[in-house]
């Protein structure tokens, strides 16, 4: 029998890893092997975005797509396009804090593993290693929030006018 003054009792949080996967991946060497005839003092542009999708009760993918390309002189040496997915179970959490950990916390947890394959790749292509900076997804999805609450903020602003 239940007391009256018992509160009923949460679900218990849990925050598992279920899976990390590579789902596509593709490296172009466009220049070769003329490329490799040229000192090789590249410069190099990274374009990275997140994406999530519930897939179940409780279950989320999580995927964190890179393009890398890398140009020696005014020609492309290499790009690197890769497709880095998580496989994630959430439960007992507000959703705001579930699009936090997807966000955040599940994208932070992929990326080591992409940027390990996008050196692989580099190297396998007959390139020096290419190691890309961390990334602070936290700070990212603080940013987003804050330029998403600020869009709202206008859109409002401008209904009201």
């Amino acid at each position: 029998m239940a007391k009256e003054n018992e509160k009923p009792e949460l679900p218990a949080k849990a925050f598992e890893i279920q899976r990390i996967y590579l789902q596509d991946v593709s490296f172009e060497s466009p220049q070769a092997p003329v490329i490799f005839t040229k000192e090789i003092k590249p410069s190099h542009n990274v374009e990275i975005n997140a994406n999530n999708k519930k897939i179940a009760d409780n279950v989320y993918e999580v995927m964190v797509n890179i393009t890398l390309t890398v140009k020696v002189e005014d020609e492309v040496a290499y790009l690197i396009e890769i497709k880095h997915g998580g496989i994630f179970t959430i439960i007992g959490y507000q959703d705001q804090e579930v699009a936090q950990i997807l966000g955040s916390q599940c994208p932070g947890i992929i990326y080591p593993f992409a940027r390990e394959a996008i050196c692989d790749l580099a190297v396998k292509g007959g390139f020096p290693q290419i190691h890309l900076a961390p990334i602070n997804f936290d700070s990212l999805y603080a940013h987003h929030m804050r330029e998403q609450a600020q869009a709202n903020s206008e859109k409002d602003d401008a209904i009201k006018h």
